[in-house]
């Protein structure tokens, strides 16, 4: 009896031991959990620091009405100029033409290969939609330059730096964004609402199209989303195919520079307040963007709520 009771105890304070243990590393991996968040935090609250602590003061000093609304960029004049309206208009043409030209045909991808595609089609057709989101932007620059720029050239006309070229080419790289989280979106519907709208007579293509489709709008807005923040972002590509222009564009077949453009271009030789300047373009992008999450944002809790 004496040999049993010491194996119980000897037992029952290695059980001890080894919950104690887990407790440890429990304890131990919500604390770098917490660090790594809150090092996510620190660099948000640092570049955000950075670019309005150097934007602000420069905004007042230009005036942000001179600034935001103004259709002149001279910087280097005896009386320099910084109006970036140009500047934000042709980001928002481009974006808004790669968002035509990507979104469509994104989506169609996404319920094709979600829905509709063989598994044996679907060993193919994915890991090049895969190797897409991997090129790096100047190889597309380089394939805009050599494919793209020709064909608006020779069919729209103009010189073929322009728009319409940038948002062609702003249209492909946003694909991989929209097709894989568009697809996922898809997958994570539950089978079972397809399959009462099959129960209830629906036919395969009605029944993703009314059914699963309108439950993965949730994901589908976030792929959009974030195909808006990449090509707004976007610098190289589109620097070496819209044409750098910094007037107004009234037609898709002129040259435009967007707000990255002018940044990356000038940014290697500014001094001063031009140096100044390029960061509150930066925080005019900066707010795009943040204004953009933001509607998402409430949109998606109107959604659910």
């Amino acid at each position: 009896m004496k040999n049993k009771n010491l194996s119980a105890t000897d037992l029952d304070a290695e059980l001890t031991k080894k919950h104690r243990i887990r407790n440890f590393a429990e304890n131990a991996m919500h604390i770098v959990f917490f660090i790594c968040a809150c090092m996510s935090i620190v660099a948000v609250v640092v570049i955000c620091l950075f670019m309005f602590c150097n934007g602000i003061p420069a905004m007042k000093e230009i005036g942000v009405f001179d600034f935001l609304f103004g259709s002149i960029w001279k910087p280097n004049d005896t009386i320099p100029s910084f109006g970036i309206a140009p500047m934000i208009l042709g980001s928002i043409y481009i974006t808004a033409g790669a968002l035509i030209v990507g979104v469509p045909i994104g989506l169609f991808t996404a319920i094709f290969m979600a829905k509709f595609c063989p598994k044996k089609l679907y060993k193919f057709l994915k890991p090049p939609i895969n190797l897409l989101a991997g090129i790096p932007s100047i190889i597309f620059g380089f394939f805009g330059m050599v494919i793209i720029v020709p064909f608006v050239r020779n069919t729209f006309g103009g010189n073929g730096n322009s728009i319409l070229t940038a948002s062609l080419l702003l249209g492909m790289m946003i694909l991989p964004t929209v097709v894989g989280m568009s697809e996922s979106a898809l997958r994570a519907v539950p089978d079972s609402y397809y399959e009462g709208a099959l129960a209830l007579g629906a036919t395969h293509e009605r029944a993703v199209a009314k059914v699963v489709f309108p439950a993965a709008k949730s994901g589908i807005a976030a792929s959009v989303v974030l195909a808006i923040g990449r090509a707004i972002g976007e610098t190289m590509a589109v620097q070496m195919v819209a044409g750098n222009s910094t007037a107004f564009a009234t037609s898709p077949l002129q040259g435009i520079r967007t707000l990255t453009s002018n940044i990356v271009i000038e940014m290697g030789y500014a001094t001063g307040l031009h140096y100044d300047a390029l960061i509150a373009t930066g925080v005019v992008l900066f707010v795009f963007i943040l204004i953009i999450n933001v509607l998402f944002s409430i949109l998606t809790n109107k959604k659910k709520s």
